[in-house]
């Protein structure tokens, strides 16, 4: 090394795991570093995760929600322009794009150029996972109704990159009636979907079909029911901010879903929410637990039919540990009690129960 140099042990570094440093930036931070050199200009056509958000081109020491709709212009034609930068550096179909995620403010413009760029992005490179998080921040009623037709005008004039998104986030929308089915039935893909203070107006209804979609968030939206009706590969849902209606929640084809509350004496909520089930399976329940689940589903669910237990770790006691809890305080040997409401409980319904896990037929 030559006096007065410094040795670039950066760029000495093999090329995937410059990759897989840059890929943990966000976009803009990345492209910087293609001033360096040529070979560094190589590197950034090669990085698998393209983050772009508005946020990153906000000035300094300024909110989101006090930039003028000027600015929102300017910030979105930045965000297609690191997008159109980071691209053309890229050969088509060489490196696999894992995650194409852009941010932007729905304003004043219709981001049109966002969507198409995103659009070409898939056509030209294999994407496995694209993901739109459109942001709106006025609260106010007329306001909602013109972002949503807004946001339709963007979803009408590019189908190709929604028909290319697994992941949808949406905040402060008014749809139409039928808007969000039109939607879902463009994004094909479609894996999570959050929607944040949206709705179709209040005290709406959203009916739900879609053929891959995996997660779903509702948040704040003022709707008098959500209906599952056809979702077979959902496994997570979030639901919060309820109106207090009957049926809140309809619960169709969701074969897939795991619904978890913390059992407690069944209230009108929980109770409209539980009448429509019909097959239950218990499975991992903590130890000592059994008995307190078991009681809540039979009160909360009086149309039950059938009903599932895995019991694990509950084995049959020996001689010598029966002894052993007898030695015990009575507070802590007294084991599983019925209380007097539970003694005289009736369900006129169950048909079936299976209990697997005991290791005698003593048990009962």
């Amino acid at each position: 090394m030559q006096k007065g140099k410094r040795a670039d042990r950066l760029s000495a570094l093999p090329d995937d795991i410059l990759v897989n440093i840059l890929d943990r930036l966000n976009l803009r931070e990345a492209a910087r570093t293609s001033v360096l050199s040529r070979r560094w200009t190589q590197i950034c056509a090669k990085l698998s995760r393209l983050i772009i958000s508005a946020q990153h081109f906000l000035p300094e020491g300024v909110l989101c929600t006090d930039i003028s709709d000027n600015e929102l212009v300017r910030i979105n034609a930045a965000v297609v322009q690191a997008m159109e930068s980071i691209l053309t550096r890229r050969n088509p179909g060489e490196h696999t794009i894992r995650l194409l995620s852009t941010t932007f403010y729905l304003g004043d413009d219709v981001p049109i150029s966002i969507g198409r760029a995103v659009g070409c992005a898939m056509a030209a490179h294999l994407v496995e996972n694209a993901k739109f998080s459109v942001m709106r921040y006025d609260m106010d009623e007329d306001d909602l109704v013109t972002a949503g037709r807004k946001f339709m005008l963007f979803f009408d004039a590019c189908p190709s990159a929604f028909g290319g998104l697994t992941t949808l986030d949406l905040e402060n929308l008014r749809f139409g009636e039928s808007d969000i089915s039109n939607v879902l039935i463009t994004c094909k893909r479609l894996k999570h979907l959050r929607l944040y203070h949206c709705d179709s107006g209040d005290c709406s209804t959203l009916p739900l079909e879609h053929a891959h979609l995996s997660e779903l968030s509702i948040a704040h939206c003022r709707l008098a029911q959500v209906q599952l009706n056809w979702l077979p590969q959902l496994t997570k849902m979030v639901f919060e901010g309820w109106l207090q209606f009957q049926d809140p929640l309809f619960i169709g084809h969701v074969p897939l879903l795991e619904i978890w509350v913390q059992p407690e004496c069944p209230t009108q909520s929980l109770a409209s929410v539980f009448c429509q089930l019909r097959f239950v399976n218990l499975a991992s329940l903590p130890e000592g637990y059994d008995l307190t689940w078991t009681m809540f589903i039979l009160e909360a669910a009086p149309l039950l039919k059938e009903l599932y237990m895995t019991v694990w770790d509950h084995a049959c006691l020996t001689e010598t540990d029966e002894e052993k809890r007898k030695e015990l305080p009575y507070s802590e040997n007294k084991g599983v009690e019925w209380d007097s409401a539970a003694a005289g409980f009736q369900h006129h319904s169950l048909a079936t129960l299976v209990i697997i896990g005991f290791e005698s037929e003593d048990c009962f």
